[in-house]
């Protein structure tokens, strides 16, 4: 059963992290290749006989491998902060949108005298289904 539930868990992050980790094995496969690239170039570069630019593709290879791991760290410890950023997020949208359409509502209804609108602002009114609900 503990398996059932690791397998469980693996399988939901991994659906629900799928793009951020493709990206993150793409990058580590980059910096994975970089050497036999690098190989490739310090190989045609000595056929041709052009030995200045060998100190150029070395620093390239290594700041092309630093990038592409520290970028992958990076992804991997933001993953799990965003989704605990986007809940309040969202539950501060829905609370701003009740508010609009509160204020959207008194300001559309000049229709109501002063008298009104104190007793709507104050009093919820409440249907049978909302009392028997609350009991």
């Amino acid at each position: 059963m503990f398996r059932q539930v690791k397998s469980a868990l693996f399988w939901y992050y991994l659906i629900k992290f799928r793009k951020r980790i493709i990206l993150i094995v793409l990058l580590l496969i980059i910096a994975l290749f970089a050497n036999s690239i690098y190989a490739d170039v310090v190989q045609y570069l000595t056929l041709k006989k052009k030995l200045e630019f060998l100190e150029i593709v070395l620093l390239a290879k290594w700041i092309i491998i630093i990038f592409n791991i520290v970028f992958s760290i990076y992804l991997l410890l933001t993953m799990f902060k965003k989704e605990e950023e986007k809940v309040p997020q969202k539950k501060k949208e829905k609370i701003k949108e009740k508010e609009k359409e509160k204020k959207d509502f008194f300001s559309s209804s000049e229709k109501f005298t002063e008298r009104e609108k104190q007793f709507l602002h104050k009093k919820k009114l409440k249907t049978k289904a909302d009392i028997l609900v609350d009991k």
